[in-house]
């Protein structure tokens, strides 16, 4: 039809909101290392092989099944097997991606320090008297509400290369904030 814009899914970008969980993972500053601890690489390791040696082999199934039953165009299963299939497949492609350049990193294997780097478990204080605890992680093991925050948040990168006793100044989502560094350790940080 002249005028027309038939345009085949093939050659467009998946719908809105098909991504999954992938466009909110923070990307890596270009140029730099996938740095991990030991726990959050053996985690994505275990997700990746859970996808392919478990999960994928059951949609497999399932949609072969559904595919067998004749008339897709209105089969629930074989048309949720497959956007699943495409979900699990970005998963897998995201996660072995992830894991190519990770570089892990084992902070109780660091050398006693007061100096902060990646790994480092710190203790700071904020003007208010209040003490927090975080831990400096990689961005796929981040998570605020355990104290773990990623190497490439603004609070972290204020505090790396710092020392106990120093004072950092960070912008915080409330402005901008300065913290005491108490404490500075290095110690393996829990898989759980």
């Amino acid at each position: 039809m002249p005028g027309s814009r038939l345009v085949s899914r093939a050659f467009v970008r998946e719908q809105e909101g098909d991504e999954g969980d992938l466009e909110s993972t923070p990307q890596l500053p270009v140029g730099t290392a996938n740095y991990i601890t030991p726990a959050g690489h053996a985690r994505l390791k275990d997700e990746l092989e859970e996808l392919v040696k478990r999960e994928r082999p059951r949609v497999v199934e399932v949609v072969a099944w559904a595919a067998s039953n004749g008339d897709r165009s209105e089969n629930g299963d074989y048309i949720y097997g497959k956007r699943r299939l495409r979900e699990i497949d970005r998963r897998i492609r995201f996660l072995g991606k992830r894991l190519d350049i990770a570089q892990v990193v084992d902070p109780a294997a660091r050398q006693e320090t007061d100096q902060v780097f990646f790994g480092a478990t710190v203790t700071v204080c904020d003007d208010q008297g209040s003490e927090n605890t975080y831990a400096i992680v990689g961005i796929d093991e981040a998570d605020a509400a355990r104290g773990r925050i990623s190497w490439i948040s603004p609070l972290a990168r204020a505090l790396l290369k710092a020392r106990e006793g120093d004072t950092v100044r960070f912008q915080s989502p409330l402005g901008w904030r300065e913290i005491d560094i108490v404490e500075v350790r290095y110690v393996t940080i829990d898989p759980n």
